[in-house]
């Protein structure tokens, strides 16, 4: 599995047990279990929920789904 899917796998997991949709990036961070300092890690990447609000923005929201939220910040984080 490469490094974005990985990644991907993580932040889906983080978020099984979120409700959705997720309207704020204040709702996003509590939807986490460890809030902001839940990291996702891979290799020498690493990700920290606290840093999502770096590159989401208000267009973002609301998030529909735990893909959909892996994958809005693995694009832009991994660009």
């Amino acid at each position: 599995m490469d490094v974005r899917s990985e990644l991907k796998s993580q932040i889906v997991a983080a978020l099984a047990g979120a409700s959705f949709p997720i309207v704020s990036p204040e709702a996003l961070l509590a939807a986490f279990p460890q809030g902001a300092d839940t990291t996702c890690e891979v290799g020498d990447v690493k990700l920290r929920a606290g840093d999502a609000g770096g590159v989401l923005t208000a267009a973002d929201f609301p998030l529909t789904s735990a893909e959909q939220v892996a994958d809005t910040i693995l694009s832009r984080a991994l660009a």
